[in-house]
């Protein structure tokens, strides 16, 4: 039985990358052995897209208020590129990763999965 879905950010610099996921999304976790953090990232979903080149896998975090969200993050060091910016599927604003490019945090306009529940059959 399938009990959960694991998700890997490779990075630069783990610790800062790291540091980023505990101290300013403040998502709990454990240390599986000498300080390397595997963090619960609560409810998730997972949508399949057509590639425009080859087949990629991409991170976006989810939140209800984006003007809410950027405020509180900044307020714990977070960091933006760009504007908000309007897409089909929802209001969006790429946030810098410590050592660990961009990931794409939006408030959705579409019907959201993670409500369904688990665990996964």
């Amino acid at each position: 039985m399938i009990t959960a879905v694991h998700t890997l950010v490779y990075a630069e610099d783990p610790d800062a990358t790291r540091a980023f996921f505990r101290d300013v999304l403040c998502w709990p976790n454990v240390d599986a052995d000498d300080g390397w953090l595997i963090f619960g990232t609560g409810p998730s979903e997972l949508g399949v897209h057509p590639a425009d080149g080859p087949p990629r896998h991409e991170i976006s975090l989810m939140c209800d208020n984006l003007e809410r969200t950027i405020a509180e993050l900044s307020e714990r060091g977070a960091q933006f590129a760009g504007e908000i910016a309007q897409r089909s599927f929802g209001r969006c604003i790429d946030m810098l990763i410590p050592g660990a490019a961009t990931m794409l945090l939006y408030e959705p306009r579409h019907p959201v999965a993670y409500p369904l529940g688990s665990p996964l059959p």
